[in-house]
């Protein structure tokens, strides 16, 4: 560990250990150290080509328009297959665990927060692992539209639809506002694996009430200061340096 990383940490633990209300705010970047890829990075799928641009295949017009071909881009690029949490997540689960934690606050829709243990998790963009019928409302599991072929349809014929926040889709106002609720009463606020590029999304931090920030992502372009700690650095492997 060069002298700047040992810096960074010992600052992070510093912060951490004085606060009692801390929210983290993550992005795709937490979940990569799990194995799934993030959307805009060098390997990232935007990066990827397809027969639509991916923004597009991830919209509500074109699951509208194309159902059976969108069903089969996210059996194949969304859901993670045998994904597990990696250190980020398990830190977090600790880190709410000693009530050090209040919220996690993610873009993510993996559930990998939730398989490590964390309970107060607001989901921005929804979650694979809750899908509707749109005709009826029953709810399925991730298994409904995992494992069938074509497009996934309830016991009604409705279609089953993820619950995950397509382009054209609003953020859930549950998510949404607890999230505000829980900025606006940190005094720390950890932002790591995003880009902070996705709106409305990225407007959430403006609630922050508290003073210090931390970022931790490797590609993080704003100077630090003293209210500002600045981490280019992996984040499970950041996190899993704290000890509580």
């Amino acid at each position: 560990m060069s002298g700047k990383q040992k810096a960074n940490t010992n600052k992070l633990k510093e912060w951490i250990a004085s606060k009692e209300k801390i929210v983290f705010f993550g992005g795709a970047g937490v979940s990569t150290e799990s194995g799934l890829p993030d959307f805009r990075s060098e390997n990232g799928l935007y990066r990827q080509k397809f027969p639509y641009p991916p923004e597009y295949m991830l919209s509500r017009s074109f699951f509208e328009a194309h159902t059976e071909k969108f069903f089969k881009f996210y059996r194949e690029k969304m859901i993670p297959h045998g994904i597990l949490p990696n250190p980020a997540h398990k830190k977090l689960a600790e880190m709410e665990e000693k009530g050090k934690l209040k919220a996690i606050i993610t873009q993510n829709i993996d559930g990998l927060h939730q398989q490590a243990g964390s309970r107060t998790v607001y989901e921005l963009h929804g979650s694979v692992h809750r899908n509707r019928c749109m005709k009826c409302g029953k709810f399925y599991a991730l298994s409904a539209v995992e494992k069938c072929a074509g497009i996934p349809l309830c016991t009604c014929g409705g279609v089953i639809k993820p619950e995950v926040v397509l382009y054209e889709e609003t953020l859930p106002s549950d998510a949404w506002n607890g999230a505000v609720k829980a900025l606006s009463a940190a005094d720390l606020l950890i932002i790591a694996g995003t880009s902070l590029s996705v709106y409305p999304a990225a407007n959430l931090i403006n609630f922050y009430g508290g003073e210090k920030k931390v970022i931790i992502d490797l590609t993080a372009s704003l100077p630090a200061n003293d209210n500002l700690l600045v981490i280019r650095e992996k984040v499970g492997e950041t996190l899993s340096k704290i000890t509580l």
